[in-house]
């Protein structure tokens, strides 16, 4: 099932690996199979957070207790109570070149841009075209597992210290359905572990 995969994030939000919850969720001890990220660098850490990769799943915090081969047990000690806040702020550094299309702006066509980064709840993105604060576009996501073409406004411009491309623009998604926040989620958290830096 679905809702039992979640992203694992040490004690400041760092992801650190994706597991899937076996058997009983009833009682305070949880048994979850990791399945991308390396059990020594989980044990390295002492509490875990369990972010959902379901919007309608709550979050949870944890104690390790024991480990053995890719399985790993916690003490479920507390439910997150910012679980939607969380999973939109949990933003990714990727760059992919796409193309927005306006919906309430002055101008026609399509524009390129290059996105900057990437969470649940918003794009940032670079473009020398000028944009209007407010204004409702179609952004097409390539890097999710099936392409999306989702609705965004346009919240601030961010200042850019490239000269190629000068503008940078936050916008938040607007309009999602659950097919697409579910895909967009899926792409962050994948995009989150394949970024994270590498221990030696």
């Amino acid at each position: 099932m679905e809702q039992s995969l979640y992203l694992m994030l040490d004690s400041k939000g760092t992801p650190i690996a994706r597991g899937r919850v076996q058997g009983n969720t009833s009682g305070p001890f949880w048994q979850i199979q990791v399945e991308d990220g390396k059990i020594d660098e989980i044990l390295e850490h002492k509490k875990l957070k369990l972010l959902s990769i379901m919007d309608t799943s709550p979050s949870y915090e944890g104690i390790i207790v024991r480990s053995r081969n890719d399985m790993i047990q916690l003490e479920i000690t507390k439910l997150q109570a910012d679980t939607g806040d969380m999973r939109k702020n949990l933003r990714v550094e990727v760059h992919f070149k796409s193309v927005i299309y306006p919906i309430t702006g002055s101008w026609k066509g399509r524009r390129t841009i290059e996105s900057n980064d990437l969470s649940c709840g918003g794009v940032a993105f670079f473009t020398d075209h000028s944009l209007q604060v407010g204004e409702q576009l179609e952004i097409v996501v390539p890097v999710t597992s099936q392409p999306l073409v989702v609705r965004c406004q346009v919240l601030r411009m961010r200042p850019t210290e490239r000269a190629a491309i000068p503008l940078m623009y936050a916008a938040k998604f607007v309009d999602l359905c659950n097919d697409e926040e579910t895909l967009l989620r899926e792409s962050v958290f994948n995009l989150q572990l394949r970024g994270r830096p590498k221990t030696s």
